[in-house]
C-alpha cells in the first residue's frame, strides 16, 4: 500500500527542496527517489543537480514522471549498439588526434543529451514545470556556478563535463567543467529555499572489490571519486540537509550504465526509507 503525507488541520504542507548529487551511473538512482515523491503525491518546490544529478533532475523538473524516467532510461540503456553508435556519434576530435591530443573520443555533452534525454525536456530553464539549478565548475574561476536560467542543455552539458571523457563547456565567458569538481551534491544551493532539504548521495570511493591495479584511466575515475565523498562530506557539515538518503550503490562503477537495472532495484530499500521519513516529517 502506497504511503501518503498527512496534513495536519489548518497547516499548510511545508514545502521541499531536493538535491541530486553527482555519482555517474550510480546516479540512475535518483529516478527511484523521484518515485517515492510522486507515489507520495509530493512535488518537490525546487531541485538542484550536480552531474548526474543535473540530468536526471532536469528531466523530471520538465515534468516528466519518475516511472517515465525508469521505462526511458532502460530502453535507452538496453540496446548496447545503439548506446555506442550514440557515443560515437556524439564524439569531438579526429581519431589522429590520438598522438597530438592524447584523447581522440572527448565527447559533447549537448549531442549526449539530444541523444539520450526524452523529448519533453525544454531548451531552456523557463520552460521547466518546477525551478531547477544545475551546478558546474568554473575551471579558471576554481569554483561552483549555480545555472538556472537560459539555455538548459548547454547548463547540464557543463554539469557533466567531466575532464577527460566530456568537453568543457564555454559559458558566459567562463570555461566549465563537471560539478562534481567543486559541489558534487548541491543541498546547501536549496538550504532556504524550502521548509524541509532532501539530498540524495550517490557518491562513492573506489570500489574494495578491485584487486587488480587499475589503469590510468580508472585511477582518474577514482580520484575523481575520492574528492567527491571527501567534498560532500564537508558541504554537509556546514549545512546537513533534514532528509540525508544514500542509495546502496557502492558497488556499482561510475560507468556502469549497462546495469541500470540492478541500480534501481538496488536502490529500492532506500526509496522506502525516503517515504518514511518524509512522512515523519510532514506529519
Amino acid at each position: 500500500m502506497t504511503a501518503k503525507p498527512r496534513k495536519r488541520a489548518g497547516r499548510k504542507q511545508p514545502s521541499i527542496a531536493l538535491a541530486l548529487g553527482a555519482g555517474g551511473a550510480r546516479g540512475l538512482a535518483h529516478i527511484a527517489m523521484l518515485e517515492a515523491f510522486d507515489e507520495m503525491r509530493l512535488r518537490p518546490s525546487v531541485i538542484a543537480g550536480t552531474s548526474i544529478g543535473a540530468i536526471v533532475g532536469a528531466a523530471y523538473a520538465a515534468g516528466v514522471p519518475a516511472t517515465r524516467l525508469r521505462a526511458h532510461a532502460l530502453l535507452a540503456l538496453r540496446n548496447r549498439t545503439k548506446v555506442f553508435s550514440a557515443i560515437f556519434e556524439a564524439r569531438v576530435g579526429r581519431f589522429g588526434d590520438l598522438f597530438a591530443r592524447g584523447n581522440p573520443m572527448l565527447l559533447d555533452g549537448e549531442r549526449l543529451l539530444d541523444r539520450f534525454w526524452p523529448q519533453e525536456v525544454p531548451d531552456t530553464f523557463e520552460d521547466l514545470a518546477i525551478p531547477f539549478v544545475a551546478i558546474a565548475t568554473d575551471y579558471y574561476g576554481r569554483g561552483a556556478v549555480p545555472f538556472s536560467s537560459g539555455s538548459l542543455v548547454s547548463a547540464v552539458a557543463a554539469s557533466m563535463a567531466l575532464p577527460g571523457l566530456v568537453r568543457p563547456v564555454g559559458i558566459g565567458g567562463r570555461l566549465l567543467i563537471d560539478g562534481g569538481a567543486a559541489n558534487p551534491l548541491p543541498c546547501d544551493i536549496v538550504s532556504g529555499k524550502a521548509d524541509i532539504v532532501v539530498a540524495i548521495d550517490v557518491t562513492a570511493p573506489p570500489s574494495l572489490e578491485e584487486v587488480r591495479a587499475p589503469d590510468a584511466f580508472s585511477t582518474l575515475f577514482a580520484a575523481a571519486q575520492i574528492m567527491q565523498v571527501e567534498i560532500a562530506k564537508s558541504r554537509m557539515k556546514a549545512r546537513p540537509p533534514d532528509i540525508l538518503v544514500k542509495p546502496a550503490v557502492d558497488g556499482f562503477g561510475a560507468l556502469e550504465f549497462f546495469k541500470a537495472g540492478r541500480i534501481l532495484e538496488t536502490a529500492e530499500p532506500a526509496k522506502e526509507k525516503l517515504k518514511e521519513e518524509l512522512a515523519n516529517l510532514i506529519g
